[in-house]
């Protein structure tokens, strides 16, 4: 199987690459010698992981914004790319209640001006479209959506991830069909990823670090609740994954993928903020009297990633402590004054890579 390899020297654009996953993806992309074009408004916050790591050099750094049809399609046409990853979205979910219109506007009709970009290309390229987990109707059941399990949302950003895939599976039947299709997509389903780097409001991890760092306790809205929580590097080499799968299997064109973590890092907040709580000694948290019911978010959410082991070949690689190990230290590492964060994000790449290999994973092979 062909590996990370295929993007040395390919010309690959990023979309949201200011946000979280998207500088994660952007400086693992350098670190394999692609040429890289970011298109994104301004980091969503200060700090951020983008500016911390300094992910700006070294790539073509575009500010625009996807919303805007005429500027995008130029962009994208001129760089000819041979990779597209399209993360750019409004992605908080509380936020989506604030800004309904926003959020829909971005997360579909952003979207939509990617397909109309796409279709103008002349070159071969395999565009991998970042949606949600959210993206299901989520009925808080205690077993794996699969691919196949019915999409919905009962917020705005749920509801607009769901019509983003609705939206690609109908471009991709009315425009980018045919035996030797020169455009090739797939979507890809993960959420809920923790990380260094990730300062978003109203995120446990984010929250958290910055009471901690504050010597404050942290306020957790939902201490019961349980997520799979999966850090940002299993997602974007999913992605990663998925684009490599992509290139060289015509049958995976207009497929979509889960992308979770490890069963056993299915953990409530509460459990994971005790496990934090042993590689940061002296934090603490509280819970709220109520919970806020004006946003409400689902409690329960997981992924079958069956159809990313048969197709692909994927796996997550990280078990629970290494996922909260990665996540602190890197936290730890920059409040400690580290000036090279550049370094050490790229450090952590390498190592994830090296567990994957060890763990027999074909598609980090360079």
């Amino acid at each position: 199987m062909k590996g990370l390899k295929i993007f040395r020297n390919s010309r690959v654009i990023v979309t949201g690459h200011t946000g979280f996953k998207g500088s994660w993806l952007t400086a693992w992309l350098k670190q394999l010698g692609a040429k890289v074009m970011g298109i994104s408004l301004d980091p969503p916050t200060y700090p951020s992981h983008f500016g911390a790591s300094k992910i700006n050099l070294g790539i073509k750094d575009v500010r625009l914004d996807i919303r805007d049809k005429v500027k995008l399609e130029q962009k994208i046409t001129a760089f000819k790319p041979n990779f597209v990853f399209h993360l750019a979205a409004q992605s908080l979910v509380g936020l989506s209640y604030k800004n309904p219109i926003t959020t829909w506007q971005t997360n579909v009709f952003g979207t939509l001006n990617i397909l109309e970009s796409l279709r103008k290309l002349k070159n071969v390229c395999n565009v991998v479209i970042i949606t949600s987990d959210k993206c299901y109707f989520n009925r808080e059941i205690h077993y794996g959506y699969k691919e196949t399990d019915i999409l919905g949302g009962k917020d705005p950003y749920s509801g607009s991830k769901a019509s983003a895939e609705l939206l690609v599976k109908s471009y991709i039947s009315s425009f980018f069909l045919s035996n030797k299709p020169k455009i090739r997509i797939a979507t890809a389903r993960a959420g809920n990823v923790i990380g260094g780097g990730d300062w978003a409001n109203n995120r446990i991890i984010p929250d958290c670090v910055r009471s901690w760092s504050k010597n404050k306790k942290a306020e957790l809205r939902n201490p019961n609740a349980t997520r799979p929580w999966q850090h940002v590097l299993e997602a974007v080499g999913g992605y990663l994954c998925l684009a490599i799968n992509l290139r060289f299997n015509k049958h995976l064109h207009g497929e979509a993928f889960n992308f979770g973590p490890n069963p056993n890092v299915d953990q409530t907040v509460a459990e994971l903020l005790a496990a934090m709580a042993t590689r940061w000694p002296g934090v603490q948290w509280q819970s709220p009297e109520a919970e806020n019911e004006d946003a409400p978010e689902a409690t329960l959410l997981k992924l079958s990633c069956d159809k990313a082991l048969f197709h692909l070949g994927w796996r997550a690689v990280l078990d629970f402590s290494e996922v909260v190990t990665f996540t602190v230290d890197w936290y730890h590492t920059w409040h400690g004054g580290e000036q090279d964060m550049h370094g050490y994000t790229i450090g952590q790449i390498e190592q994830y890579q090296a567990l994957a290999t060890t763990r027999g994973l074909p598609w980090v092979q360079e």
